[in-house]
């Protein structure tokens, strides 16, 4: 499964409670704080955001989900098209206060 959305819409805070809520980990990593599961890059703490997808597992009721955070911005495009070829499925994420973005029409 994979999480879509536009920049800075909330798809690694999503991530992190899913994480946390399912057991997995103990607290919440804020992206703000540079304590996220899937943005171990160094790059990723500094600016605040995704760029390059990365992979966690959690249970989920009876099964266990191989969950991918990708990025939004547009610059890094590519890596959400090589995501998108080991998919089941997908959550897309559109912000409640922006509303769909242009970028979250291409993805």
């Amino acid at each position: 499964m994979r999480i879509f959305a536009h920049a800075n819409a909330g798809k690694t805070t999503i991530t992190e409670q899913l994480l946390y809520h399912t057991n997995v980990k103990n607290n919440r990593g804020r992206v703000d704080h540079g304590d996220t599961t899937t943005d171990n890059l160094k790059v990723e703490r500094e600016r605040g955001i995704s760029v390059r997808a990365s992979m966690v597992t959690l249970p989920l009721s009876d099964r266990i989900v191989q969950l991918i955070d990708t990025p939004g911005h547009v610059d890094f495009s590519a890596e959400v098209e090589r995501a998108i070829s080991v998919l089941d499925g997908a959550i897309l994420v559109v912000s409640g206060v922006e509303g769909v973005e242009p970028q979250t029409q291409v993805i």
